[in-house]
């Protein structure tokens, strides 16, 4: 397997890479418009044909490349189906699998954050890997304060569906904002404060009380990005 963390820092996203070596299919996950010419660089020098990029929801503080890459490189563009995204290639559901060459990534429908909200999780080699977009972050979770965003919603989608995956998965979220790259399962159940509740009511106290401000590019990023990055002027 070919595994690549691609960084975007003015919305300090992740964009991951994920790849067959034996028959050179690719999928992106999250990846970001003004990135465009560097995913294409990228396959392009480790021989990759780009299959599927994907987003792990409607994203409120970047633009999707999810349009463009369909337009430069004939990729499925997917969308989770509560996105009700009309310009997608497709959309997938909760335990869908998506297949790149010989490798599986089963979506898992998280939702909190956004309602449209997904996981992905790839086993290869004895290892998990989890991508978990918005919904669990390093040390933190994603606000759940807009876009049909719930707790209670979140708090299953965390302890119900996540945690239950084994303890040594390794967690690869969508943002880090101290630049924090990869954690673990274990890790977060130890050390995340938004995890040390004991119930639905404390976590949603949690979240109800957070008082952060919209995202900068809510206005412009979430319209465009229900459009797979198409910018109305």
């Amino acid at each position: 397997m070919i595994f690549r963390q691609l960084f975007e820092k003015v919305s300090s996203t992740y964009t991951y890479l994920i790849a067959d070596e034996v028959t050179g299919e690719a999928l992106l996950i999250d990846p970001v418009l003004e990135e465009t010419d560097m995913y294409l660089r990228l396959l392009n020098e480790l021989g990759l044909t780009l299959k599927v990029a994907m987003d792990t929801h409607t994203h409120a503080d970047h633009i999707t490349a999810l349009g463009k890459l369909r337009e430069q490189t004939g990729c499925l563009s997917l969308m989770g189906a509560q996105a009700q995204s009309a310009c997608a290639s497709g959309q997938f559901e909760d335990q869908q699998i998506i297949k790149i060459g010989q490798l599986q990534i089963k979506a898992l429908h998280t939702p909190g954050h956004t309602d449209d909200s997904y996981s992905f999780v790839l086993e290869h080699q004895d290892q998990t890997y989890l991508f978990t977009g918005d919904t669990l972050l390093i040390r933190g979770t994603g606000r759940t304060d807009f876009q049909n965003g719930n707790a209670d919603d979140q708090f299953n989608s965390l302890f119900n569906v996540l945690l239950q995956l084994p303890d040594n998965t390794w967690v690869y979220p969508g943002h880090d904002y101290k630049g924090w790259m990869v954690s673990t399962l274990h890790e977060e159940k130890q050390h995340n404060p938004r995890l040390q509740v004991s119930n639905a009511m404390e976590y949603r106290q949690i979240m109800d009380n957070l008082n952060l401000a919209n995202p900068k590019m809510m206005d412009v990023a979430v319209p465009a990005n229900r459009a797979c990055g198409e910018v109305s002027l």
